[in-house]
């Protein structure tokens, strides 16, 4: 059952926190490793150089537009095929756990299915844009 009292809250806490992530992954593709860094990565993988530019710049508007409320469930699921090129690419070779040498892709599978958490739940509590978490007739009684 949906408390549709806290619902809207538990949407806005789990677009926040997505959002957040987002920015700081762009934020060490810019700052860490630089966009040049990253490019000269993404070529290494056989990837165009011109999509870390790319991805750099999805995970920051992505970030933002989620952080702000915006757009939150075509942003969300736009934000997975993203993640879904890290494990292919990069994180699925090493394995399951992202402790493991050069990270697994346990933590990217649990960011997808955050994402489409998001997607489902909609804008929640404090989004500038409309639409916060409405349950539907028959889910709306509560749970004591």
């Amino acid at each position: 059952m949906i408390d549709t009292r806290t619902a809207p809250y538990a949407a806005l806490i789990l677009r926040i926190t997505l959002g957040i992530l987002f920015l700081a992954h762009a934020g060490l593709k810019f700052f860490v490793f630089t966009p040049a860094g990253a490019a000269q990565f993404f070529g290494s993988l056989g990837l165009p150089p011109a999509l870390a530019y790319l991805t750099i710049a999805a995970e920051a508007v992505g970030g933002l537009a989620l952080i702000l409320g915006l757009f939150t469930r075509w942003v969300s699921l736009a934000l997975i095929p993203i993640l879904l090129g890290a494990i292919v690419l990069v994180h699925g070779k090493a394995g399951f756990f992202f402790s493991n040498p050069n990270g697994g892709w346990e933590f990217l599978a649990f960011w997808i299915a955050a994402l489409a958490a998001q997607a489902l739940l909609g804008n929640g509590a404090f989004a500038l844009q409309g639409g916060s978490v409405k349950a539907a007739p028959a889910l709306s009684t509560r749970s004591a």
